[in-house]
């Protein structure tokens, strides 16, 4: 008669083992009173393994940016002229919101925890300014050659960030309770609703019955808000025909 024997549960991944043990020790000591060598000694590991991952103690914090941003990179350069750039750039920030939102409990710890340490609170906007490098730099390449296409970038980038931010964090300030796609996709919305440029599309007169079609005639709908000055409306009406 054979006996059947337990199998041991596989470890978790050295990265994941250290982040773990790290949250844990922020958690019980505080940040600033935990030291790297606490951490290794926690995730049974040496200390040349912790360096292998993360660069410093600030780094285990946030884990996951660096895949992320490069997920985003990918994303915009894999970008063709059929997409319309504005959409593109919010397309892409949902990316930031979908790795938050795969673990939110991991994600609300996180940002209580870098609500209480001064330090963690500038190494975020840090991250946070990379993202918006990324947004703004494919920007910069839509809007090449066209007035104000720096500077139109550089606003959108900015726009599309706090849009996605504002959100996030309402989020995560509930806890993880409640639909995070949909809040972001409500800030989302705004923002393509005040800065997207309409598609144009060919109108084309066919003219009495019997008659050939007439030439395509472009037709350009600019949608603007009520309370715009008539100099914005006007900047904007020469930026979709490219006129300086």
């Amino acid at each position: 008669m054979s006996s059947s024997s337990a199998v041991p549960a596989a470890k978790p991944p050295i990265r994941d083992a250290l982040v773990a043990a790290a949250f844990r020790l922020f958690l019980e000591r505080g940040f600033e009173q935990t030291t790297v060598d606490d951490i290794v000694a926690l995730a049974g590991v040496g200390r040349r393994s912790f360096f292998r991952y993360f660069p410093s103690k600030e780094d285990v914090v946030f884990p996951d940016h660096e895949g992320c941003l490069a997920d985003m990179t990918a994303f915009l350069a894999a970008s063709g002229p059929e997409h319309e750039p504005v959409r593109r750039v919010c397309d892409a920030a949902r990316l930031v919101l979908r790795m938050y939102a795969e673990n939110p409990a991991f994600s609300v710890q996180r940002y209580r925890l870098t609500r209480q340490v001064p330090g963690l609170r500038a190494y975020e906007l840090s991250v946070v300014w990379r993202y918006e490098r990324a947004l703004a730099e494919y920007l910069r390449g839509r809007f090449s050659g066209r007035p104000d296409g720096t500077l139109r970038a550089d606003v959108i980038a900015a726009a599309v960030v706090a849009a996605h931010n504002n959100a996030l964090r309402s989020w995560l300030r509930s806890d993880g309770v409640g639909d995070a796609g949909a809040a972001v996709d409500h800030a989302l919305a705004y923002v393509q609703m005040t800065y997207a440029r309409p598609t144009d599309a060919p109108a084309v007169w066919r003219g009495p019955a019997g008659a050939g079609p007439e030439p395509a005639e472009d037709v350009v709908v600019l949608v603007s808000r009520r309370d715009a000055p008539l100099w914005r409306v006007v900047q904007e009406l020469e930026t979709v025909l490219d006129r300086p």
